[in-house]
Formats: C-alpha cells, structure tokens, sequence
C-alpha cells in the first residue's frame, strides 16, 4: 500500500510540473495563431474582456497526463502487474477520444473560423460511440456487469441489458455537464480538483490502484492548469479539457464500481446541466426565464457575484456534496 501511495504522490507531482512547463510554451503557441476565444453576445458584456484569450488549453494537461501515465503503465508492467491498470487505462481512453472529440470541435471553430464547429447531433453522435465502446471493452475485460449498486442503501440491481441503456446515458450526460460547468475563469478546473481530491481518499480507504492514479491525474492536471485558468484567465481549456474531464470524472465511478455515486460527487455539474434543462423548458412552456441566464453560474454572475466567489462557493459546496458521497461508497 505505501508503495501505491508513492506512486500516487509522485504521480501528481510530475503531472502537476509537467503541466505547468507544456502550458508555458503552448500559451503562446496557442496566442501566436490567434486561437482565442469568440465571446457571444448572448453572454455577460463584460466577458467581452476576454476575448481574444487562448482556448484549447485542455491539450496541455491532456499531454502531460498522457505522459506521465505512459511511464507508470511502463513501470507496472516491467513488475508484472500491468493488469490492475485496465479500469485505469479504459477511463484514460474514455477521456482522452472524448477530449479529441472536443479538439475537433475547437478546431474547427478557431482555427478552420467554421463558426458552428460540429454540429450539436455530430458532437453527440461521436460521444455516443465513444461511451459504447468504453461500455463494451470493461465488459469483455470482466470489469462491468450488469449489477447495479444503489449507494447508501446496500442494494445490489440486476439491470439486464437495461444497464448498458443507463451507463450509455450517465457516460454523455456527465462529460457534458463538465463541459457545461467550463464558463468563467477557474470554474471547471476548481471544482474537479475537489472531486480528485475525494477520488483519492476514497482510493486510499478501498485500495484501488486505478482509482488512484485517476485521482492523481485529476489533481495534477487540474492543478498546473488553474496556474493559469484562475482568474484572471491566461487561457481557458475549451471543449478539449472540459470533454476529457468529464470523462476523467464519470470513469472514476466505474473504476469504483459505483457509478450512481458520481451523481452526488459530481452533483455540482448536474444542477448546472439542470439549471439549463430547466430554463430552456420553462421558456419554451411559459416565456419566462427561471434564472437570469443559464447554466446557473451565469445567474449568479448577473446577480453581481464576482467570477472568483463563485468559483469558491461551488467549490465548497463541492467539498459538501463529496462529504455526502463518502456515506455511499462501496466497501
């Protein structure tokens, strides 16, 4: 065990300085084509600030995470144990195609200047089949069956094939509520930094090795990146880094075998995906507004609370939400 807290540790830290050296010479890369981000009008008018900021930035911690767990696959497996890595590998592969997916989409609005970038169906689509085949390969590798395990209560579900209908769902829904929390400076980042935090504690007290450098990868990435995402941004992450949080995030609660969990870790994603769902329903039914403007981070923005009080306030509420899930992981 002391040696996977190593490992962990170690991790971290390299995935943390890698991070900060790769974002320090991508930035400008990044600023020199003029890949920066299109503020809609639509938005706060006092966003109109930032634009022009680098976007695209998630490929920074993308490649150091990538990196730096090349060299831990390798290490494991020269010791013969490269087998306790699948739940980690198949997440880093959820993650990373769903982070491509995102890089198409920024590339073809920043650079390719296609305005629309993918299409909403297209972006689906491809995230659609990117969450079958992560379904489909933890299930041929003996990771995924079709028990469902219902937090707090002890109860263990035999979905059928109804399972795979919800883990195709809670896989889509969850990667893009993070790409929905990703609207002011800090925001996204901050928030799956709390979650890495609890991801790794849990890890600790259940003894997962996956789920431990999962947790390492959510810490160090996120961490280096808020260096230069926090407020006032240098760069912002972009669908890129959203997309392959969300991943990040919703494969944790596979690696755990508790999927339903991520519900409450990660709640804080789901009412700002909520908060759109519910405006745009209401609107459409009635031609009100519930809230100022959606997702709910904008909301507290028009209601005068600086970028960087509400990256703390849902941050802490984080940490709440995190406290709540610990009653429900499975021993």
């Amino acid at each position: 065990m002391k040696t996977e807290i190593i490992a962990m540790l170690i991790s971290a830290l390299l995935i943390f300085l890698v991070t900060v050296l790769v974002s320090r010479k991508v930035i400008p890369i990044l600023k020199s084509h003029k890949v920066g981000q299109k503020i809609l009008d639509i938005g706060p008018r006092w966003h109109k600030s930032k634009e022009g900021t680098p976007t695209m930035g998630g490929i920074c911690f993308i490649l150091s995470i990538l990196l730096v767990m090349t060299a831990v696959f390798v290490y494991y497996g020269i010791k013969g144990e490269a087998g306790r890595l699948i739940p980690l590998a198949l997440t880093l592969g959820l993650a990373t195609v769903n982070g491509m997916v995102g890089f198409i989409d920024d590339y073809t609005k920043l650079v390719k200047k296609q305005n629309e970038g993918l299409l909403a169906y297209q972006k689906f689509l491809l995230q659609v089949i990117v969450a079958v085949v992560y379904i489909f390969v933890l299930n041929r590798t003996g990771h995924l069956d079709t028990v469902l395990y219902i937090p707090y209560f002890g109860i263990e579900w035999d979905m059928g094939l109804l399972y795979y209908v919800f883990a195709l769902i809670l896989i889509t829904g969850i990667v893009n509520s993070v790409n929905l929390t990703d609207g002011i400076d800090g925001l996204a980042s901050s928030v799956s930094l709390v979650v890495g935090i609890f991801l790794c504690i849990v890890s600790l007290f259940i003894e997962n090795l996956s789920l431990g450098l999962v947790s390492s990868c959510l810490i160090g990435g996120t961490l280096g990146f808020l260096v230069f995402n926090f407020y006032p941004a240098r760069v912002f992450m972009g669908d890129t880094g959203s997309l392959f949080l969300g991943g990040m995030i919703v494969g944790s609660a596979f690696v755990m075998n508790n999927p339903l969990l991520v519900l409450i870790f990660g709640l804080m994603f789901v009412i700002e995906t909520f908060s759109v769902m519910l405006q745009v329903t209401v609107f459409k039914l009635t031609h009100k507004r519930v809230f100022k403007m959606a997702p709910i981070h904008h909301h507290f923005e028009k209601c005068g609370w600086s970028e960087i009080k509400i990256v703390c306030i849902f941050s802490v509420l984080t940490v709440l939400f995190c406290l709540l899930a610990w009653f429900g992981v499975r021993i």
